[in-house]
């Protein structure tokens, strides 16, 4: 807002309380840094599995691994975490994501499983397990609340795509993949973006009405460093993070390259969009173990979804 367009009246309060009103409302917005990262949490209170995140309705972010690991930690917008759950023994979370009713469903790595978790009573249940799965990595929800969950094999260099019903039916529908990290939906829920994080590609598939993939293309392939997680913003752009790079690359949905940001840390493993407009995005930075966050010109698609389940 700027000065020149910004009309205080002066009233009953006086003119000191009207000039610190028009102060802070020339203030918000106009000082503030676009694409800028800067520390949200303190070093160490997540261990070096901090991946995950998601934000729910309310803006908290969760991520995994909070003081130990196989828990799941909550920090709320002003940064101060606590542990929100402890996962099931032989448990490990990594990515999350939240469906329309609020639900949250995490990729359970270590056990094979999607687990689903109601959050008003914290209850754990396994939604989805496949005995053929890797180690289930990270998970993207279409606009149907159908899920897709990223599945590499890291020891061969291989991966593979499932696809999990409302139902928690699974079945999969993508192999012969390279190592597949960060996954994704397009806001029109017609395509799915997966990456590769050792082969350092982007892939992109038409997905059909029944859920199944198609049509396989290469998006972009980057010749150095490696990726881990991938989310939208609301015109479709991909946000991912550049591990070993310490970056989050902004990619069109034509592949490319929009702008690149600097998320203060080596290693940043994956991100989310919050905040009271959708515009905040929050990355799980492990080599000082920690969120950072900054700010950005468009909502994320998943904030978006939560403005659509509050109709």
């Amino acid at each position: 807002m700027r000065l020149a367009t910004t009309r205080c009246v002066l009233g009953r309060l006086g003119l000191a309380m009207s000039l610190l009103v028009c102060g802070l409302a020339i203030g918000y917005g106009a000082d503030e840094k676009l694409y800028v990262a800067t520390a949200l949490t303190q070093p160490k209170e997540f261990t070096t599995g901090i991946e995950g995140p998601q934000c729910d309705r309310q803006g908290n972010i969760y991520a995994v691994n909070f003081a130990k690991e196989s828990t799941i930690g909550k920090v709320t917008p002003a940064g101060k975490a606590e542990q929100f759950l402890q996962l099931p023994e032989g448990s490990t979370g990594n990515g999350i994501v939240f469906d329309h009713a609020g639900r949250m469903y995490i990729a359970d790595y270590s056990a094979h499983n999607v687990l689903r978790v109601d959050m008003a009573t914290k209850k754990i249940s396994v939604f989805a397990h496949n005995k053929e799965m890797n180690q289930p990595n990270d998970v993207a929800i279409a606009p149907n609340d159908t899920l897709y969950a990223s599945d590499p094999a890291w020891g061969k260099g291989t991966g593979q795509i499932w696809f999990i019903t409302t139902e928690g039916k699974i079945s999969r529908v993508a192999s012969d993949l390279g190592t597949t990290n960060g996954i994704e939906v397009s806001p029109d829920g017609k395509r799915l973006y997966v990456n590769e994080s050792v082969q350092r590609n982007v892939w992109v598939f038409d997905i059909q009405a029944d859920g199944t993939l198609a049509n396989k293309k290469l998006l972009k392939k980057f010749e150095d460093f490696g990726f881990d997680g991938m989310r939208c913003d609301v015109e479709g752009n991909l946000y991912i993070t550049r591990h070993g790079k310490g970056t989050v690359v902004i990619l069109s949905p034509k592949g490319e390259i929009l702008k690149e940001i600097d998320v203060l840390g080596k290693m940043p493993s994956n991100l989310c969009f919050g905040g009271s407009d959708g515009k905040t995005v929050y990355v799980t930075e492990v080599e000082h173990t920690r969120l950072v966050q900054f700010r950005v010109e468009k909502a994320g698609l998943a904030w978006q979804r939560w403005q659509e389940a509050k109709k």
